[in-house]
């Protein structure tokens, strides 16, 4: 079931409406059947699963707390990291899950099962939220929770299920005890963040996504300018149907009075690469670092230096493979790794151009170049293997086949005025909203304003957004 499916909004408004008009006691339940309602939707074994998973978790961080031998717990939480990841390796590899299935039944149809059951829809944030949980109990940052029901919708809560945001279960869980009535600013703010999302990803995404995919699929029939302009333009695709999603999640849970982490904070302006992973999926970049960068590196101590370096290559080649089990998906992580492994070392260096140069001019050739490479990695996270992306790369250029009109990679001059006046105005609004609430702002515009931009930017997404495409990026990891 798609955010943007007639079956979605059927599902939110109805849910919406019982949980507003219900007492406190039965909201949660509305929200946790809407959940399970969202998760089946496409097929029951992904509920099953999720539930299974979700039981799981619940009973090994009530035995991981009940033990008081420290040798005891570092063995239990070891073996239920163990079978979350073994779980979850296992249903992202269709060839081995349906070998085991072959093996023991011998049946022709068992690779057509498969293919319906493989990779549980959610599964790897579910996943990243429980293992997150179970450490921290462990850590005794985090007391076990008592209540299933409520640890239930902590891990199925359907806005946040596909692709997050990752919520850490302090903050979420006491926000699920408490359940919020109605609320008209909580609702307004919310549908605006909706909408906010919508605009993104029918205005710009949706608009770039058949083009860009088009040239991956056939880079040795583009030309290098095609090349160069789609490895530019992919990784606003990425982004503005990624945080377009996330919009659209924060949004919903809003008026639900729901606030969930914020996955993006205007990645582009980025200075560094290390800087644009504390801005790009910051709910993702966290985790990992938290959960797998720090230990790591506590664990690395005595090697100084290097021990920090190894540990940022093996979280990013992890979190590479965490996207796909293929060479081009570790490749994508280790180039990460690299650049920021690069940015430290030669951190000397960046103070000296500064100087030079002065700090302003720096800013912007330090944001280009951070996005430049950002989008050189991308391109081995889009290609369908690791030859097509090096081919992809070694094959751009300034050179057209024929004209400099192929910049357009085939988009009509209307698509490309709609996606760049709607890609020009979201970057206005991102760079102002870094340091206000442009949402909260818009409540002190004179009426009339406001409500002119409202059914200015309402009449722009329904007269022109591209509804044919209602699947996000994301939802394949």
């Amino acid at each position: 079931m798609a955010f943007l499916s007639l079956d979605f909004a059927i599902l939110f408004i109805a849910t919406f409406l019982l949980y507003s008009f219900s007492p406190a006691k039965a909201r949660n339940f509305y929200l946790l059947v809407a959940s399970c309602v969202f998760i089946a939707w496409n097929n029951p074994f992904f509920l099953v699963m999720s539930v299974l998973v979700t039981a799981f978790t619940f009973v090994a961080g009530r035995v991981i707390e009940k033990f008081q031998d420290k040798g005891k717990v570092q063995l239990i939480h070891a073996l239920s990291i163990a079978v979350l990841v073994g779980l979850w390796i296992l249903f992202h590899n269709p060839a081995w899950l349906s070998g085991i299935l072959h093996i023991r039944s011998g049946a022709a149809g068992d690779s057509s099962i498969v293919s319906r059951l493989i990779c549980p829809l959610g599964m790897s944030f579910y996943t990243f939220q429980a293992i997150g949980y179970l450490t921290d109990v462990y850590w005794q940052e985090e007391k076990a929770e008592r209540n299933f029901f409520d640890f239930s919708l902590y891990m199925l809560f359907f806005l946040k299920f596909l692709s997050g945001p990752i919520e850490r279960f302090g903050s979420l869980i006491e926000q699920i005890r408490r359940p919020e009535s109605f609320d008209y600013d909580n609702a307004v703010y919310g549908l605006k963040l909706i909408f906010l999302g919508m605009l993104k990803k029918l205005l710009i995404a949706n608009y770039l996504s058949p083009y860009t995919s088009d040239v991956f699929s056939n880079v040795n029939d583009a030309s290098g300018l095609q090349l160069l302009m789609t490895c530019l333009l992919y990784p606003i695709e990425l982004y503005s149907d990624f945080s377009g999603y996330t919009d659209m999640a924060l949004g919903g849970a809003r008026m639900f009075g729901i606030r969930l982490s914020p996955n993006f904070n205007f990645p582009f302006s980025s200075k560094s690469t290390a800087e644009l992973w504390r801005r790009w999926h910051m709910s993702l970049s966290f985790w990992v670092r938290d959960y797998l960068f720090v230990p790591m590196t506590a664990l690395l101590r005595r090697w100084k230096a290097a021990g920090i370096y190894a540990s940022l290559l093996i979280t990013f080649s992890l979190l590479g493979l965490w996207h796909g089990m293929g060479l081009s998906f570790l490749v994508y992580g280790l180039i990460q790794g690299i650049i920021i492994c690069l940015e430290m070392r030669f951190s000397a260096v960046r103070t000296r151009f500064e100087r030079r140069v002065g700090t302003r001019i720096a800013n912007v050739v330090y944001i280009i170049r951070t996005y430049l490479l950002f989008a050189l990695s991308l391109v081995f996270l889009r290609s369908e293997s690791l030859a097509d992306a090096v081919e992809f790369i070694t094959r751009i250029s300034f050179v057209p086949h024929h004209s400099w009109k192929e910049m357009n990679i085939g988009m009509s001059d209307h698509f490309c005025i709609v996606a760049g006046t709607t890609l020009l105005l979201m970057f206005i609004y991102e760079a102002f909203s870094v340091k206000h609430d442009l949402i909260e702002k818009s409540r002190e515009l004179p009426s009339w304003l406001r409500w002119t931009i409202y059914f200015s930017l309402f009449f722009a997404l329904f007269s022109l957004g591209m509804f044919e495409n209602d699947n996000f990026i994301y939802l394949q990891f």
